[in-house]
């Protein structure tokens, strides 16, 4: 009985601890995002000071080739145009499903969370700090 007792607050101990874990994740997420949030808000004011012209911006289905039309209009953060941003500071990975109604209809990619470091994880090991990056655009925007 008592043992029953020990391991049924050994779970709830247990799954309180991870909760919190979760929380303060999910905070640092957030804190991270309104970080890069402002850091691309800004970035979009650079561009427009620049004379840099936002652009219909396209997706890249998982599979096969071409490209989607998405109704979306911004700048591309990478030469291979798979990250963007719109005019309203979101962040966008340009990747989409594919199938024949995205090809038709063209492709709605949802914002993502920005981060402060792109491509942090990323098999290609090709990693930048955001701000590098809107930097680097600044200089060298990608064409349409």
């Amino acid at each position: 009985m008592r043992a029953e007792g020990d391991q049924e607050q050994w779970i709830r101990q247990r799954r309180e601890a991870v909760e919190v874990k979760e929380q303060a994740l999910r905070a640092a997420r957030l804190e991270e995002h309104e970080k890069a949030t402002a850091l691309i808000r800004e970035g979009v004011e650079r561009f427009r000071a620049a004379g840099i012209a936002p652009v219909a911006l396209r997706a890249r289905p998982f599979q096969g080739s071409g490209t989607l039309r998405t109704g979306l209009e911004g700048w591309y953060l990478k030469q291979d145009r798979t990250l963007a941003v719109d005019a309203e500071g979101r962040y966008y990975v340009m990747r989409v499903d594919g199938g024949l109604r995205a090809r038709l209809r063209g492709a709605a990619p949802e914002p993502s969370w920005a981060p402060l470091v792109v491509g942090r994880g990323a098999r290609d090991g090709d990693t930048f700090r955001l701000e590098e990056l809107l930097e680097m655009r600044l200089k060298d925007p990608v064409p349409a």
